[in-house]
């Protein structure tokens, strides 16, 4: 009996002395998601959850919140965003903490704040190690979030610098989703003339699979600034008959395309989230957080086929916007399904007063458009029914929209954020009914939620750091600086 009392002190005493010794013999992932939802804070989950939960309970007499691919994941963590300029970031440097671990400027991608020190990325360390490296963004891939994983450069506005790194460099194996904003067509034949394989149909994109080329797959239908199309407008266009990829059909080809027996690291942005908050557009940005969630489901599936092997993160690199649930008029209510009457992106409404405003359309007229694409009614009694105040605002928004409205420039920036203003009024109006609102045309300082699942996951949870996402990330793969 004594000599078994000895023998487990013993085995207690190792395993003390060894704390490290679960971690060391836990395997690393052989696939690691990296997930960001451009904008996409605590707010814009949870106003996604509970619009998704209206619409699939709407008899229920107690609110019922719906649930996300991610938002069920076993570990949830906290992170801080701040960079070295400010507690309110853009999205250049706190994606280059993610990227490198490391604090820059606003605008700056993996240069350290002098503008001399380039930064290495997890990318490279990951391509070091055998993996293949893929790059997705609704965005156009040579914007800050995505250009963070490949390139550097001292502005985040240098786009064609950025894109030819893409192209040129042996890091990003698949590069998909958006397109280039500079010097396109040239930046493509870089590409082939590098070796790239570019397909131009969304049949050749659907059709892809592993190869020992590279890829670059821009979406062959492109909406503003070389992004896809928002995905509220995707889903109104599919309707009427387009074909429009997704942004989880390019994480399906792309994990076609970059597995291979050592496998894989893929960062996947949702950049539209950010759009859309900057624009105070509450139901497009709910429809883009839905359009992430399906590419993180994507990946799920996949994990579930390869169980052990994959480790799945979903997080932002800031809030956009400062999006609050709860408005003054709706009191401790909300009316989340009255968005499901809006059916429109603020940049395809932009069109749409475009056109008024191009045939000098009346009010009536353009009341008619706002009642067709978002539900919002002169009629008495409805649910969406406009108050004197709606109509006061809409109609000093619609001369300003027309050129004939009389503001100054400070009472503008503050109603409309430089944005049509239009389309801020009526985007302002249903976003109040539904029991919702924003406090900025920028970004927030707000912390933000860390989703993670599978090998390694158990990593990220607590509240740390955005750099720490890079080191977590690093340790979980077994790299090293």
């Amino acid at each position: 009996m004594k000599k078994t009392l000895a023998l487990l002190c013993a085995l207690a005493m190792m395993l003390v002395c060894v704390p490290g010794m679960a971690e060391e013999t836990a395997t690393a992932p052989k696939y690691v998601f990296m997930f960001i939802g451009d904008g996409m804070g605590n707010p814009q989950v949870a106003a996604t959850q509970y619009y998704v939960g209206s619409i699939a309970n709407p008899d229920s007499e107690v609110p019922v919140p719906g649930q996300l691919s991610f938002t069920q994941f076993p570990y949830l963590g906290m992170m801080t965003t701040y960079d070295a300029s400010s507690f309110c970031p853009d999205s250049a440097s706190t994606a280059t903490s993610m990227a490198s671990g490391e604090k820059t400027l606003s605008g700056v991608i993996n240069y350290d704040v002098t503008l001399t020190t380039p930064f290495k990325l997890i990318t490279e360390y990951a391509k070091k190690a055998g993996k293949k490296v893929g790059v997705i963004s609704s965005v156009s891939v040579d914007h800050a979030t995505p250009a963070a994983y490949y390139a550097k450069q001292p502005s985040r506005n240098d786009y064609y610098d950025i894109a030819l790194q893409a192209v040129t460099g042996l890091t990003v194996d698949y590069l998909a989703g958006g397109g280039f904003k500079k010097q396109a067509d040239e930046l493509i034949a870089i590409a082939a003339e590098q070796g790239w394989m570019v397909p131009t149909t969304n049949e050749e994109i659907r059709a892809l699979n592993t190869t020992d080329s590279r890829v670059l797959a821009i979406s062959p239908v492109l909406q503003d600034s070389a992004s896809i199309n928002y995905e509220i407008d995707r889903v109104r266009k599919v309707a009427e008959g387009e074909d429009i990829l997704s942004l989880a059909e390019f994480v399906e080809a792309g994990i076609k395309v970059l597995d291979n027996e050592n496998g894989f690291f893929m960062m996947c942005e949702g950049g539209k989230v950010d759009w859309s908050g900057h624009a105070n557009d509450a139901a497009t940005s709910i429809h883009e957080t839905i359009a992430l969630s399906d590419a993180v489901q994507v990946a799920v599936d996949f994990a579930a086929e390869h169980p052990g092997e994959c480790l799945i993160i979903v997080t932002a690199d800031h809030e956009t916007g400062g999006m609050t649930i709860g408005f003054a008029t709706t009191g401790y209510d909300t009316h989340f399904g009255y968005l499901t009457n809006q059916t429109i992106s603020f940049t395809d409404f932009d069109a749409v007063i475009a056109n008024l405003r191009e045939n000098g359309a009346s009010f009536a007229e353009a009341m008619a458009e706002v009642e067709k694409y978002y539900g919002l009614t002169t009629a008495a009694n409805q649910p969406l029914s406009l108050t004197d105040t709606d109509l006061t605002a809409l109609k000093t928004a619609y001369a300003m929209s027309m050129g004939i409205g009389l503001m100054s420039n400070e009472e503008a920036a503050l109603l409309y954020g430089g944005y049509e203003p239009f389309s801020m009024a009526v985007s302002h109006i249903i976003n109040n009914k539904a029991g919702l609102s924003y406090t900025s045309y920028a970004h927030t300082g707000l912390q933000i939620p860390v989703y993670a699942m599978g090998a390694g996951a158990e990593n990220f949870s607590g509240l740390y750091d955005n750099t720490d996402i890079f080191n977590r990330t690093m340790e979980v793969m077994g790299l090293t600086k």
